[in-house]
C-alpha cells in the first residue's frame, strides 16, 4: 500500500513524567534537535530548505520546514516551525503536543491540514513520488486538508461547490473520539480571522468554510466550528475504530444526517491493529520460529492468517508455561530497577531502598494496568475496596501482583489526583512488594510491561473506550485480558480466552453506585475465577487450563489484532473505493453532481409519500406469505431516476420503531398522473416471526454517491397516512 505520512515534528516531544514525594504527577519537556534523530531535511534543487508557508491575518506569515522519516517503505513528512524566517510566536507553533490557548491550536491544525498538503506537493515534486488519490484525515485535526484541496480545484477553475465533491470523494475521515467533549471546537469568529482576504485561502468565500463546520443540528452550538463536523462534511466515507465505536459514532452524530435511523448513518468501523513486530518479545517469536520456522513466523506477524497462528496448539504445554515464567521474571527485574530509579528522583536515599529487592515475584499472577489517565478509564477502581484489594494481594495461597502505569494530561488535575490516589495506596508498606506504580509510561517500559503480565486489566466506562489496543498488544504475548466490554473487547471476547467484567449499563445509573457495581464484580472475577484458574495444576504439575487461555488467545485473537488485518480492510473497503470515486469524479462529472445534488436538494421539498396500500389485510398476514405494495409518491420537480422508493421492514419493539430494517426497492409502473403522482409497486415478503412492520420512504440516488443517506435527505408517510394505512402492524 503506497502510503504517505504527514505530521507535525513537536520541539519538545510528548511529555517525561516524574513524581514528587507525595506522589504528585510532574511533568518535563526535552528538547528535540532534529539533527540528532532519524530525520533528514527535505531540500530543493539549490540545496535550501524545502519549506511550506501559511498566511496569516494582518500580513504576517507562518512557515515551517519539512523534514522526513523513513519509517520501513512509508515516508513520513513532518513539519517544524521553528525556523528563522518566523517570529517568536510562530517558531512555537510546533512546539508541544499539549499546551498553547484556541489560537495555538488553530494554527497547528491549519498547519497540519493546509500545510500538511502542500508539503506532500513539495515532495512529489522533488522526489517524482506519484501524486496521492485518497486523503486520510485521522480525527479532525488534519481536516482543514480538505480546504486546500478545494482551493487547489478552484485555482484550476472549478467552481466551489465542484470542487467539494471531488474533494469528497477522495477523502477518509476516521473518528477516534467516543464523547463530543473530547473534539477540537473553535469560535467562529477564531476561524473567520485566519481564512478569507487578508489571511489564508482568501478565494474561498469565508463564509462557505464556516458552514463546514458549523453545528446546524438539534443540540448544536450555533457559534463553534466543530472540527469532527468539517472532517465528516469534506470526506465521503469515514468510520470509527471498533465495532462498538461505529455505534457510538453513529449515534453521536446523527444530526448531520436528520431523517435517518443511526444504523443507517454512513460511518462504518475498521477495528485497529497494531504492529506485531514491534510489540511481540523475542522470546516470543523464537518459541514460534522454533515450531513454524522463521519465515513462517515473521509472516504470522505482518501478513496474518490463521493457518499460521493455529500452529501454536502444537507447542507442548511446558514450554509455554516456561516462557510465561520468563517473561515474568523478565518484568519483575525491569520493575524493581525503575522503582529505584523512581524513588531516587522522588528523594529517597539508598538506605531507605532495600526493600525493592523484594519487590513482586516471578511465580506469583501479574496484573497490568497501563493507559492514559482520563477520568473514565478508572485508574482507580481497582482501589474502590481498599481492604478487599489488600487480601488480593496479600492471599497466602494466591496472591495477586499489580503493574500500574499511566500519564494524566498535564492540564488535567482530576487525573493526576487519580494517580496520586494510587501511588499512595502503592508506598503503603504492607503492599508495595505487590502493586508498583512506574512513572514515565512510553514504548520502552511497554515492551517489557504487556509480555510480563499474565493479566491485562481494562475497565473504562462503557462505551468510551474507542478501541484500547494495549490489551492487543498484550495478547500477542500470551497475556489473557480481563476488562469492560468496551472498544474492541466487546467484538471479539471469548470465554475461551478471556474474561469480561460486567457493566452496569445506562446514563441513568448514578456514578458512584455503577463503579461500586463494577468493582464488586472486578474483585468477584479475581476471586472466585481468575485466581483459581492461574493457581490450580493439573496431573503434569501444570496449570494447564490457564495454559490452554494462553494458547487459544494466540491462536484466535493474533491473527486479529494485527495492523495487516487493518490495513487491509481499510484499502479493501475504504481506500480502493476513494480512490476509484476520485477517478471518476473528473471536472465534468464533479460539476454534473454538484448540479444535481443542487437540484435535488432545491426540489426536496415537493417529494412526499402521498398514499400507501397492499394486496392483503394485516389481520390476515402470515409468515411466508408476500404482501404486495402500491405506493403512489410526488416527485414534483424530479424524475424518477433521480430517487429510490423503498420500502422498510423489520422487527417493531416497544416504541414501534422497526429494528433491523431490510430496504427493498420498489419500481416505477405509471405516472405522471393529472397531479404529478407516480405509482410505484412490489412486493413485500413476511419472513420473520414476531411484532413485524413495514413503512416507505423516498431517497435521492445517483451512481456516484457511497451512501443512499449521503444528502441527509428523506420522504416519508406522514402520521395520518401511517395510521390510515397500518404502516406499522405486529
Amino acid at each position: 500500500m503506497p502510503l504517505v505520512g504527514v505530521g507535525l515534528l513537536y520541539r519538545h516531544g510528548y511529555f517525561r513524567q516524574t513524581l514528587s514525594r507525595d506522589g504528585w504527577q510532574q511533568e518535563h519537556y526535552p528538547v528535540l534537535d532534529p539533527h540528532e534523530l532519524p530525520l533528514a531535511p527535505l531540500e530543493e534543487p539549490d540545496g535550501g530548505p524545502a519549506q511550506v508557508a501559511l498566511a496569516l491575518p494582518g500580513g504576517r506569515e507562518l512557515r515551517a520546514r519539512i523534514w522526513l522519516a523513513q519509517v520501513g517503505r512509508v515516508p513520513l513528512l513532518l513539519l517544524d516551525s521553528d525556523v528563522e524566517e518566523n517570529d517568536l510566536g510562530e517558531r512555537g507553533v510546533t512546539d508541544r503536543l499539549y499546551g498553547g490557548g484556541s489560537e495555538h491550536r488553530l494554527l497547528q491544525e491549519m498547519l497540519l491540514g493546509i500545510g500538511g498538503v502542500r508539503a506532500v506537493r513539495t515532495y512529489c515534486r522533488l522526489t517524482g513520488h506519484p501524486e496521492p488519490e485518497v486523503f486520510h484525515t485521522n480525527e479532525g485535526h488534519a481536516g482543514f486538508l480538505g480546504l486546500e484541496r478545494i482551493a487547489e480545484l478552484c485555482a484550476a477553475g472549478l467552481d466551489f461547490d465542484s470542487a467539494l465533491e471531488a474533494v469528497r470523494a477522495g477523502t477518509v475521515f476516521t473518528t477516534h473520539t467516543p464523547v463530543p467533549a473530547g473534539i477540537d471546537r473553535f469560535d467562529r469568529e477564531l476561524v473567520a480571522r485566519h481564512f478569507g482576504p487578508g489571511a489564508e485561502l482568501p478565494r474561498i468565500d469565508v463564509d462557505r468554510i464556516l458552514r463546514l463546520g458549523m453545528e446546524t443540528y438539534p443540540g448544536g452550538e450555533p457559534n463553534l466550528f466543530n472540527m469532527a463536523v468539517m472532517g465528516l462534511r469534506l470526506a465521503q466515507r469515514a468510520n470509527g475504530v471498533s465495532l462498538l465505536h461505529g455505534e457510538v459514532s453513529r449515534e453521536m452524530f446523527s444530526g448531520l444526517w436528520p431523517g435517518f435511523d443511526a444504523d443507517e448513518v454512513p460511518i462504518t468501523s475498521v477495528t485497529n491493529g497494531v504492529h506485531a513486530p514491534t510489540w511481540v518479545a523475542p522470546e516470543v517469536f523464537r518459541l514460534g520460529a522454533r515450531q513454524i520456522g522463521v519465515q513462517r513466523a515473521e509472516d504470522a506477524l505482518t501478513v496474518g492468517g490463521s493457518e499460521r497462528w493455529d500452529s501454536v496448539a502444537e507447542i507442548p504445554d511446558e514450554d509455554i508455561w516456561e516462557l510465561r515464567r520468563t517473561l515474568r521474571e523478565q518484568l519483575v527485574t525491569e520493575v524493581r530497577e525503575r522503582l529505584r530509579a523512581s524513588w531516587r528522583q522522588r528523594g529517597a536515599g539508598t538506605a531507605e531502598l532495600g526493600w525493592i529487592d523484594d519487590v513482586l515475584d516471578p511465580d506469583v499472577l501479574t496484573i497490568g494496568f497501563a493507559r492514559r489517565v482520563p477520568s473514565y478509564k478508572r485508574l482507580t477502581l481497582m482501589l474502590r475496596d481498599r481492604d478487599r484489594l489488600m487480601e488480593l494481594l496479600l492471599h497466602p495461597e494466591r496472591p495477586v501482583q499489580i503493574v500500574v502505569a499511566g500519564k494524566a494530561h498535564p492540564a488535567d488535575d482530576g487525573g493526576k489526583r487519580l494517580v496520586q490516589e494510587l501511588v499512595r495506596f502503592a508506598d503503603d508498606p504492607r503492599v508495595r512488594h505487590r502493586i508498583v506504580f512506574l512513572p514515565d509510561y512510553g514504548m520502552a517500559m511497554a515492551q517489557k510491561l504487556y509480555p510480563g503480565c499474565d493479566i491485562w486489566l481494562n475497565n473504562p466506562l462503557r462505551p468510551l473506550e474507542a478501541c484500547g489496543t494495549s490489551g492487543m498488544k498484550a495478547a500477542l504475548n500470551g497475556c489473557l485480558n480481563l476488562s469492560v466490554l468496551d472498544g474492541w473487547w466487546d467484538e471479539w471476547f471469548d470465554p475461551d480466552f478471556g474474561w469480561a467484567i460486567p457493566t452496569a449499563d445506562g446514563w441513568g445509573t448514578d456514578p458512584d453506585r455503577r463503579d461500586a457495581i463494577e468493582a464488586d464484580a472486578l474483585y468477584d472475577l479475581l476471586e472466585q475465577r481468575v485466581t483459581p484458574r492461574f493457581y490450580e495444576r493439573g496431573q503434569s504439575g501444570l496449570p494447564d487450563r490457564w495454559i490452554e487461555m494462553v494458547r487459544q488467545t494466540l491462536s484466535r485473537l493474533g491473527p486479529k489484532v494485527l495492523a495487516g488485518r487493518m490495513v487491509r480492510e481499510y484499502v479493501e473497503r475504504l481506500y480502493a473505493p476513494a480512490a476509484e470515486a476520485h477517478r471518476a469524479l473528473d471536472p465534468d462529472a464533479a460539476r454534473d453532481l454538484a448540479e444535481w445534488k443542487a437540484r435535488v436538494r432545491g426540489a426536496w421539498s415537493g417529494v412526499s409519500v402521498d398514499h400507501v396500500e397492499t394486496s392483503a389485510a394485516t389481520a390476515t398476514a402470515e409468515l411466508g406469505s408476500t404482501l404486495g405494495l402500491r405506493v403512489r409518491v410526488r416527485l414534483g420537480d424530479l424524475a424518477p431516476e433521480d430517487v429510490e422508493v423503498q420500502a422498510v421492514s423489520g422487527r417493531v419493539d416497544s416504541e414501534d420503531r422497526i429494528t433491523d430494517a431490510a430496504a427493498v426497492p420498489l419500481k416505477p409502473v405509471s405516472g405522471p398522473d393529472t397531479e404529478g403522482r407516480w405509482v410505484y409497486e412490489g412486493p413485500l415478503a413476511l419472513d420473520r416471526t414476531g411484532p413485524f412492520g413495514y413503512t416507505v420512504r423516498v431517497l435521492p440516488v445517483h451512481p456516484l454517491l457511497a451512501s443512499c443517506a449521503e444528502l441527509g435527505l428523506v420522504a416519508v408517510p406522514s402520521q395520518e397516512l401511517v395510521e390510515a394505512a397500518g404502516l406499522l402492524m405486529r
